[in-house]
């Protein structure tokens, strides 16, 4: 047991490390909180899905990953146009949730800036702050 905590202190101390650098490279102010990274996948423009992982101070979030359907609306193979529907999916899921939170007592509203934030249950009530850096590929 005290290797698997040594184990587990060093690991989330590594992923700190690895978080502040990458807060510096992007010249934030505070240390990224959450990471989410968005890919879509086709088969030959058929079965279009999007999805989504996170990373956090902890490493990889497996049980905040998400997976997205994409309508058939959008054109087949047409990429950008079903990484704006997984985005505008998350993103409408985010401020449906923070309307929520806003009339929960004891949890703040998110903001949408330019680097937008945790979704309501990550705030925990602390106001919000641009700590997340969102990647599409």
């Amino acid at each position: 047991a005290k290797e698997a905590l040594a184990r587990r202190l060093a690991d989330t101390a590594s992923q700190g490390k690895l978080l502040t650098a990458l807060g510096q490279a992007f010249g934030m102010d505070r240390t990224p909180r959450r990471i989410e990274v968005y890919d879509n996948s086709h088969i030959m423009g058929t079965n279009a899905v999007g999805g989504m992982i996170v990373a956090g101070p902890t490493g990889f979030m497996k049980t905040h990953y998400r997976t997205f359907n994409i309508s058939a609306d959008t054109i087949a193979g047409d990429d950008f146009g079903m990484m704006r529907e997984v985005l505008k999916q998350r993103f409408s899921r985010l401020a449906k949730e923070s309307g929520a939170a806003a009339e929960a007592p004891g949890l703040a509203q998110a903001e949408f800036s330019d680097q937008p934030d945790t979704v309501a249950e990550d705030l925990g009530g602390a106001s919000p702050s641009p700590a997340t850096i969102t990647v599409a590929e």
